[in-house]
């Protein structure tokens, strides 16, 4: 039997208010969450690669002016019995 895992797509974007970066994603259960500083970038990525641990997962930080300034790509740990 072959199981379909999907891809959770993540994107680290900073706010508008310059407090820290929102972390969005159609996997989250409220669709988003903030990080403030200090190292918000990295506990958001974290976190994305913590939550989708059964899950491959992309995970895209944005700057500013909406470039993709890094890609991290998370295999899913998921192992069958």
């Amino acid at each position: 039997m072959n199981a379909q895992c999907s891809t959770h797509v993540y994107e680290v974007r900073p706010r508008k208010d310059h407090r820290g970066v929102n972390l969005l994603s159609d996997a989250l259960p409220f669709g988003r969450l903030w990080y403030a500083e200090p190292h918000a970038v990295s506990n958001a990525t974290e976190y994305a690669k913590f939550y989708s641990r059964s899950h491959d997962a992309v995970i895209r930080v944005y700057d500013e002016t909406g470039n993709v300034i890094e890609t991290h790509e998370h295999a899913g740990d998921f192992k069958e019995w």
